[in-house]
């Protein structure tokens, strides 16, 4: 058994959220690594190592917290769509966000535009809705990046303030 192999899967109508897998790196290394991609999630292409850094911080997450983030397959073909859970990163972020788990998505570019986002992300505030001690959640989002902001309106968040972070403005929601 492998770690991603104890993490819960969740199905939406067009995707399989399930564990990373150590054979997961290359796949998501690209995605990463596209601007597309990154361009609202810290404006560059990220390293190999920090992709790396990612997928073991997201086997830490479910072991410590219960929750984490799930890699995203399309059901049909099996192919890498992204990534979407909750994280507790503790930003350096004011107001802080002290242990609410932080809810966020990121899609490879060539699922863009299908609406996958929105349906991956009810899926997963759907999984984490059924776990009373995780029902407060938030996610912050690049001001300028109006269809995470649609997507996280769907699922029910409201904008609680506009702040910071690393030098980069960013809207709070909460839900």
């Amino acid at each position: 058994m492998t770690f991603g192999d104890t993490v819960p899967i969740v199905e939406t109508p067009r995707t399989i959220l399930r564990g990373h897998r150590l054979q997961d790196f290359d796949e998501a290394a690209a995605m990463w690594a596209h601007p597309a991609v990154t361009r609202y999630i810290g404006g560059r292409a990220m390293t190999g190592e920090e992709v790396w850094s990612r997928l073991l911080r997201y086997a830490g997450l479910w072991s410590l917290f219960g929750y984490g983030y799930w890699l995203i397959e399309e059901k049909d073909t099996g192919r890498f769509l992204g990534e979407a859970g909750f994280q507790n990163l503790r930003r350096d972020i004011e107001p802080a966000l002290d242990d609410i788990p932080e809810a966020g998505w990121v899609l490879a570019a060539a699922a863009h535009g299908k609406g996958l986002a929105t349906e991956i992300a009810l899926a997963i505030h759907d999984w984490s809705d059924r776990h009373p001690s995780r029902r407060r959640t938030v996610c912050i989002i690049d001001p300028e990046n109006g269809a995470s902001i649609r997507v996280a309106e769907k699922c029910g968040y409201r904008e609680v303030t506009r702040t910071s972070y690393k030098g980069s403005p960013v809207i709070l929601f909460e839900r």
